[in-house]
């Protein structure tokens, strides 16, 4: 990221009619001023838009890592600039939900534009009754399971690869994370009958 001298981008603060009267009607003192203002004229105008660069809709896309370091999140540079805006904006309530279901779920939508069911196989086996058989222990599986989001009507390719990065990365360590692809929302289960009286 640098910002350099951009020709012909005028100061808003000519330091030559900051000059006492005596200077004002010299030339060299005039032409050495304007030499200054060339230089200055980025600084002063990156300073005068300063909001601008913190926020992430507005900053200037070689600006974003830098952001984007400032609230600790990793934005791939292959993602498209609009990406990597949403991400580095939404970065600190990621943060909060980081490690938990939804988090994950929010992150694969907003990363990979998909819907997510996730199925924690990690934890720990317990019975509720004295002497009773333990259930089955953990499977040691964070199954992720996902489908694209259907925009008009019509099917999006879900990328299978960047879902499993995605979820990986959140993934705890003590886990293996598996991912699968559905066609659509996966069916829920049948429900009870309900009986009228």
């Amino acid at each position: 990221m640098t910002r350099a001298a951009i020709p012909g981008l005028p100061s808003r603060y000519p330091i030559g009619e900051l000059l006492p009267a005596l200077y004002a009607d010299d030339d060299l003192a005039q032409r050495f001023t304007a030499g200054l203002d060339t230089v200055l004229a980025p600084v002063l105008s990156t300073l005068d838009n300063l909001p601008a660069y913190v926020d992430p809709a507005l900053a200037p896309a070689d600006f974003l890592p830098w952001l984007a370091s400032w609230v600790g999140v990793e934005a791939d540079p292959a993602w498209p600039v609009e990406l990597r805006r949403a991400v580095v904006a939404r970065a600190v309530e990621l943060h909060r939900w980081r490690g938990t279901r939804r988090g994950l779920v929010e992150r694969l939508r907003l990363c990979c534009g998909v819907h997510a069911e996730v199925r924690d196989g990690g934890g720990a086996t317990w019975s509720a009754e004295p002497g009773a058989a333990l259930p089955p222990p953990p499977t040691g599986e964070l199954l992720v399971r996902v489908w694209p989001v259907r925009a008009d009507g019509g099917l999006d390719a879900v990328d299978a690869h960047r879902v499993l990065e995605v979820a990986t990365a959140s993934c705890p360590v003590h886990l293996t994370c598996r991912v699968e692809v559905l066609p659509g929302p996966p069916e829920a289960p049948d429900a009870p009958e309900q009986t009228g009286g």
